[in-house]
């Protein structure tokens, strides 16, 4: 066990451990920021003056007009679902948003979190055109076009997939697709199908790094396709090379 856990996370604990302990607080100030203002929008969507302003500006539903689901797609990551306890939403933010902090930089880790969100989005409108009678289980009931969809989990699960690519984590990342697989497998409803959406999107975004990684080959000096060498991260903590 201890074998396999030096190999599975090994190189993803010396990354964290190393930014936490020279960069303290610094190495996740934007995963602290995130906590803030998913704790804020709770705070205030729970206020009878506080709702209609909340929901204005990052609730997403697959039958609003989409020019306005994408306006408002970035900040439903930050509103935590009205049925579900805030804390996982503050707690999956904090660690996994924290993880990929430091061992992708702020940019890249905003961008995966983005793309897996708008994935998610982008499939319910998908899903609903299709019906419930699609093959595969890909249609969802038009009901589902009046389901708020707010919250992190989405992104969640896409940054922890990147990231167990990046960091060579190959047993854990296998175990977050499963296990969103199994949530569909036993409750078939939107939000389980915008995680297995989630993970499609991040899937071709790391195929494609893949790719062309493998064109630059050893003449692009040890940088990545992002401009920036791969030993480090753009907020100034040490990452493992992958």
């Amino acid at each position: 066990m201890r074998r396999f856990a030096r190999r599975e996370w090994g190189a993803l604990y010396a990354a964290v451990r190393t930014a936490l302990v020279t960069r303290k607080w610094r190495a996740v100030a934007m995963t602290l920021g995130a906590v803030c203002l998913t704790a804020l929008f709770q705070l205030v969507q729970n206020q009878p003056w506080g709702y209609g302003p909340v929901q204005n500006i990052g609730s997403v539903r697959a039958e609003d007009p989409l020019w306005l689901a994408l306006l408002r797609t970035p900040l439903s990551l930050f509103v935590p679902a009205l049925d579900l306890p805030v804390w996982g939403a503050l707690a999956q933010i904090l660690l996994v948003f924290g993880i990929a902090e430091i061992c992708l930089g702020r940019l890249r880790t905003l961008l995966i979190a983005y793309a897996a969100t708008l994935a998610g989005t982008m499939y319910a409108r998908l899903g609903i055109a299709l019906g419930p009678d699609a093959p595969l289980g890909l249609g969802l009931p038009a009901s589902d076009a009046q389901v708020v969809d707010t919250g992190p989990s989405a992104a969640v699960v896409g940054l922890a997939v990147y990231v167990c690519r990046r960091h060579r984590a190959w047993v854990t990342g296998a175990l977050v697709v499963v296990a969103m697989v199994v949530e569909v497998l036993v409750k078939s409803n939107l939000a389980g199908k915008e995680h297995l959406a989630a993970i499609a999107a991040v899937l071709v975004v790391c195929a494609v790094v893949s790719w062309r990684q493998r064109r630059s080959g050893p003449s692009s000096g040890g940088r990545s396709p992002g401009g920036w060498r791969e030993g480090s991260t753009r907020s100034g903590a040490p990452a493992i090379r992958s």
